[in-house]
């Protein structure tokens, strides 16, 4: 299936990074977060990816331009102009970057990438978000049910430690659960195509009209995912990714 990633918009809360790259090129064990979501589709055999750019297109097009060159030996010779390349490391796979608007919103950029994706079912997600799932389940899930989208519902962590309490006494403590109880939307969608005429145009947001209106009409359904799952919003969240992949990333595959 077709891969949408939505990788257009400012990160402001990222602001730490974003001011000068923007948030799916932020990267964690020296790859982009958007290398990461990409190499979670691609364990999965979905290799064809459309990238809803917009705030700072260039420097993806840039890295998706000269991804051979960046992950690679080689020599130069500088008479000739030869380049010579050594042990590369490629992707088979297929990647379309589409300017989606500077300012549009989610479900703008959606919109735009209809006439790539054609009258077929589609992946979707967020370009700050890793997550342990998988996606053949997913896909089966969507397929089982026969409505028009799937979400996938999660259950991030808490920010802060969780007590449990008998009265005065803390019965358990556990730092930075899982939350037992909220489910949310974690990206990592399932469309059919129908789902595009919800859209109206480049100010709808994903999340706002098209979803509520999916909503209202019962074609919306969740998977429930329980797995890992974060998304990266601030320095901290960037930080506690680095670290999870220093010992060994649950999202890697």
């Amino acid at each position: 299936m077709k891969v949408i990633i939505l990788a257009g918009g400012l990160g402001t809360r990222l602001s730490e990074y974003t001011n000068i790259i923007p948030k799916p090129m932020v990267a964690i064990g020296g790859k982009p977060m958007l290398w990461h979501i990409m190499k979670t589709y691609a364990h999965f055999n979905h290799k064809d990816f459309y990238i809803a750019l917009g705030y700072k297109a260039e420097l993806i097009k840039d890295y998706f331009l000269n991804y051979r060159a960046l992950n690679a030996d080689f020599t130069v010779d500088l008479s000739s102009g030869d380049i010579t390349s050594h042990q590369v490391e490629s992707e088979d796979w297929r990647v379309t970057l589409v300017n989606t608007g500077e300012d549009s919103m989610t479900g703008g950029r959606v919109k735009r990438m209809q006439s790539y994706i054609g009258n077929e079912p589609f992946l979707l997600t967020y370009g700050d978000g890793v997550a342990d799932i998988d996606l053949k389940e997913l896909v089966a899930f969507h397929k089982n049910h026969g409505k028009m989208i799937t979400v996938s519902a999660v259950r991030p962590s808490a920010r802060f430690g969780e007590l449990n309490l008998d009265g005065n006494k803390v019965s358990s403590f556990q730092e930075k659960p899982q939350l037992h109880e909220g489910w949310i939307n974690g990206g990592y969608f399932v469309i059919n195509p129908e789902f595009f005429d919800l859209i109206n145009g480049d100010s709808t947001m994903l999340e706002r009209e098209p979803l509520e209106q999916a909503t209202n009409a019962g074609e919306l359904m969740a998977y429930r995912h329980d797995g890992f799952w974060h998304c990266m919003d601030t320095k901290r969240d960037h930080e506690l990714l680095e670290s999870l992949w220093e010992k060994g990333a649950p999202w890697a595959v």
